[in-house]
């Protein structure tokens, strides 16, 4: 056990469940997670080992089949999760956005229909803002949903869409109104439940999901385009039953989403602080090993210090969130820290693994390219800035 990224405070039961995922981290990820990654291989075997520990319903209530357990425990677990391998937390994490929405914002029908199925992992989510021509302003989608009968007809293209291939839920954020003199653009988006079936190409009529994008690293979890072309929705699959609230119910599932980049970072990091203070020990330069060169230990106090900044923040913001208070500006702040820290304790890991560190044959290879897209994931850090910043003008405003 390692003494950086302790959690004070937990239960028995979430401790218990911390100790069945690392367990299974250790024995089922750790050993394949490089030959797939190095293959881009969707990783079943893993997938299905985490569905039989009832990961995909870890936060899912009771009543629909799921764990019920807090933000916080499947935060600390995602943290395992990435610690083997950053990819298979993504294929959780965009089922667990899914999930939330649906438990915070669905109609009974949605619920009771979608999340027993989601709990066992037989219905995998995905979510969809992202387009084109869009970058990070969400409010300026493209994509629309026209009203017809008891019908919408969906129309337009999406990007970045992490389990597009083989998720068969995916919450899509659509325009269902014109821009309005007045009136905020972000007023006017809905959120639709698509069913569709797993695959490439035409998943179903209107509906077509291309091939797998081209990626640095991220891989073995696909990321697709999401292409719809006259494909109609009911209308009782707008997300809670009324539209022109996709935006709110879009953004509070990316603010739990955050903390679980944040988690992802902290996992990555802690592994990348591992695999560099283990190989500064083996490695022997000048008749000692690295690890006794006060560069070489500097570098370590750095990482550490780093990690365990990083957990405190996570925690934080999951514990914010699972009091029912509002979090934007922790769960912004530890996606920022955690995205930039992770970012860096890989660099450094790498640094210490020398010329290695650029062989596949090691580890920290994998995590080198694996770390960037923490800084782009549900908002860069140019995001959270301003979303930190207005916050605390919010909180610090001085009397006029």
């Amino acid at each position: 056990m390692s003494r950086l990224a302790q959690t004070e405070g937990l239960t028995d039961i979430q401790r218990e469940i911390l100790s069945t995922v690392r367990d299974f981290v250790d024995k089922e990820i750790l050993p394949v997670a490089t030959e797939l990654e190095h293959r881009d291989e969707y990783p079943t075997a893993i997938v299905e080992g985490l569905k039989e520990l009832g990961v995909f319903g870890l936060m899912i209530p009771e009543e629909y089949g799921g764990l019920g357990e807090s933000l916080l425990t499947y935060a600390l677990c995602v943290e395992e999760i990435a610690r083997g391998w950053m990819s298979v937390s993504g294929i959780i994490n965009t089922h667990f956005i899914v999930a939330y929405m649906l438990k915070q914002h669905g109609t009974e029908e949605q619920k009771e229909y979608f999340l027993p199925k989601m709990a066992l992992g037989e219905i995998r989510g995905a979510f969809s803002m992202s387009e084109p021509g869009l970058g990070s302003d969400v409010s300026a989608i493209t994509s629309k949903a026209v009203p017809d009968g008891d019908e919408y007809v969906l129309n337009g293209q999406k990007m970045w869409l992490t389990n597009g291939g083989t998720a068969t839920l995916v919450a899509v954020l659509c325009r269902t109104g014109e821009a309005q003199e007045g009136v905020a653009p972000h007023k006017a988006m809905t959120t639709f439940l698509v069913e569709k079936e797993p695959g490439f190409g035409e998943v179903r009529p209107g509906l077509t999901i291309p091939g797998k994008i081209e990626k640095m690293g991220y891989k073995g979890v696909e990321t697709t385009e999401l292409i719809m072309d006259g494909l109609r929705i009911p209308a009782d699959r707008v997300l809670g039953g009324t539209p022109n609230r996709g935006f709110y119910q879009m953004m509070d599932g990316v603010e739990v989403g955050r903390v679980n980049v944040a988690a992802r970072g902290c996992g990555v990091a802690r592994r990348a602080f591992e695999l560099g203070v283990a190989y500064a020990q083996q490695r022997h330069t000048f008749g000692k090993p690295i690890a006794q060169h006060q560069a070489i230990q500097f570098k370590l106090a750095e990482m550490g210090t780093k990690v365990e900044a990083a957990h405190a923040m996570m925690v934080n913001a999951a514990r914010k969130k699972d009091s029912g208070a509002r979090n934007d500006l922790e769960a912004g702040m530890a996606k920022y820290l955690a995205s930039e820290y992770c970012k860096e304790v890989v660099e450094d890991a790498f640094r210490i693994h020398g010329g290695y560190g650029f062989s596949k044959e090691y580890e920290i290879e994998r995590l080198y390219r694996e770390a960037p897209m923490l800084l782009i994931g549900e908002g860069t850090a140019e995001i959270q800035k301003m979303i930190i910043g207005r916050r605390l003008l919010e909180e610090y405003r001085t009397q006029d």
